[in-house]
């Protein structure tokens, strides 16, 4: 049959990315614990299109994605990617899964058991000369207003704010990223807000987060360095982009701050 995707284009245009996108499939994410944990992600996958060609095999991406279905890390990624490349006869690949993470959650007086769920995110890309790999999160938290508890007689405005995560791991003697587990960014940001948030409270937990808060008051400012600043101290970093919102709950309008850093 004729494989009309190989025929010669004359435009002279080649194409950053061509793929597939908001593909669907089960996938295993290796938790803190070393368990494996079944999750459903949205893939995105793309190569680079010389210009020469008129267009990109479409199957070949599921028949990576498939040959692949298993453990999903950032220590497997590479693989993927090179697969991709050779199977597509392509310069460069990209992936990008996005799935939800649960994560037990224990409440801070009661000890109530609740599993929580965590935006997460790998992204890796491989080049001719360098691979690329990203790990995200996007963790709730709960933030309280300095400037409102310093001029109020009593009590203080307080919200859900929301603190992303991109961070790339340095690569170790054999070129894999270094491995930075997803509850540890979880942490790492529930650290740099007034309080965490739960899937369930029951009222002695409510008095204490609530106390807690308001114990431990942050700008949006304030979270992004904070979380900033314990990122640039854990060795594996590389590099790391950072985004806080407050969807403030007294003002008709959201507050963010953004940062990214750079080991030098």
């Amino acid at each position: 049959m004729d494989d009309v995707q190989n025929h010669l284009d004359v435009r002279g245009i080649a194409l950053d990315q061509v793929g597939v996108s908001d593909l669907r499939c089960p996938i295993v994410v290796l938790d803190r614990k070393r368990e494996r944990q079944s999750t459903i992600a949205n893939v995105s996958m793309s190569v680079e299109l010389p210009h020469e060609f008129k267009g990109t095999h479409m199957s070949r991406f599921i028949e990576v994605l498939e040959a692949h279905r298993g453990e999903i890390t950032m220590r497997t990624l590479p693989d993927l990617l090179r697969n991709l490349k050779d199977r597509l006869d392509a310069p460069c690949a990209r992936i990008e899964l996005r799935f939800p993470y649960f994560v037990e959650r224990v409440a801070p007086v009661s000890a109530a058991r609740a599993l929580m769920d965590y935006e997460c995110w790998f992204i890796g890309e491989s080049k001719a000369t360098e691979e690329d790999f990203v790990l995200g999160v996007r963790v709730p938290v709960t933030s309280l207003c300095p400037c409102s508890k310093a001029i109020s007689d009593y009590g203080a405005h307080n919200q859900r704010g929301y603190i992303t995560m991109e961070v790339r791991g340095r690569k170790d003697e054999h070129g894999k990223p270094n491995l930075i587990w997803i509850e540890e960014l979880i942490e790492l940001a529930e650290l740099s807000g007034s309080a965490p948030v739960y899937p369930l409270l029951k009222r002695a937990d409510e008095r204490h987060v609530t106390m807690q808060a308001f114990d431990n008051p942050v700008f949006v400012e304030d979270m992004v360095r904070n979380v900033a600043a314990r990122l640039r101290d854990d060795s594996r970093v590389a590099s790391c982009a950072i985004h806080a919102v407050n969807h403030e709950s007294i003002h008709n309008h959201s507050a963010f701050a953004k940062t990214v850093w750079v080991r030098q």
